[in-house]
């Protein structure tokens, strides 16, 4: 596990603050889909002991971003290309619901708060900072989901967009399309001052499909790169000698 990897612990109580790291961990790649938990290494990382780092890991099982399985311990989430595909068809859905709803029901309080938080991701954009890009990109699309005040879809998308964070993560990693995203997230802001709830939902569509096709590309060519690996070698043919 690479030791560049800094916690970033908030203030809440000790499990949800390890668990917020593993989560952490889990979307930066620190702990790579398919991988095993290792206990020992994560302990360390965290600064923590072994009963709160159990009791986080089980709050990410309950969440799907691990499972627990049968004499392996925890395992980190990996998406097959066919069930984030599908995933992303439900996300996008749950974001373009939520963009007509809040468009009828911000405040205009929450609208600047966004608008403030949009100048930020700027900021870190023009550092090239992913980490911090991410995060204040995350809190935009979640701050329009609860501007839509509906509780049932706040849970759902909750649940829903957890289980993509990794791969949201590593489609900005190609900066044309980071840009294009940051344009779409103007784009977004300014439909919500306008409460233009069609405008809006249709922009958050066009960006979830944006992300997606990225994110499949990426998981193709990782898939097709392994199945080259493990293709076998056919030993080349010897010519039998005539005597």
């Amino acid at each position: 596990m690479p030791s560049t990897f800094t916690p970033h612990l908030p203030s809440e109580s000790l499990v949800p603050r390890v668990a917020q790291l593993l989560r952490d961990m889990l979307v930066e790649g620190v702990i790579v889909p398919g991988a095993k938990l290792n206990e020992r290494e994560l302990a360390s990382a965290c600064d923590v002991s072994r009963t709160p780092l159990r009791e986080a890991i089980r709050m990410l099982a309950a969440e799907g971003l691990v499972a627990l399985l049968p004499n392996r311990g925890a395992v980190a989430l990996e998406l097959s290309v066919i069930d984030t595909a599908h995933t992303f068809e439900v996300i996008a859905g749950l974001e373009a619901l939520s963009g007509i709803y809040a468009a009828q029901r911000i405040t205009d309080s929450e609208v600047n708060e966004i608008k403030a938080t949009n100048l930020e991701m700027h900021a870190a954009f023009l550092r090239r900072d992913l980490h911090n890009y991410y995060r204040l990109n995350a809190h935009i699309h979640a701050a329009i989901n609860e501007a839509a005040r509906n509780p049932v879809l706040s849970a759902t998308y909750k649940q829903v967009n957890a289980r993509l964070q990794a791969l949201r993560f590593k489609s900005n990693q190609d900066a044309d399309k980071w840009r294009e995203a940051l344009d779409q997230h103007d784009d977004m802001i300014d439909a919500l001052e306008q409460r233009d709830g069609p405008r809006l939902s249709a922009i958050l569509t066009s960006h979830l499909n944006a992300k997606r096709d990225v994110v499949l590309a990426q998981l193709q060519a990782k898939a097709d790169a392994t199945a080259h690996q493990k293709k076998p070698r056919t030993k080349p043919e010897t010519k039998s000698k005539v005597i």
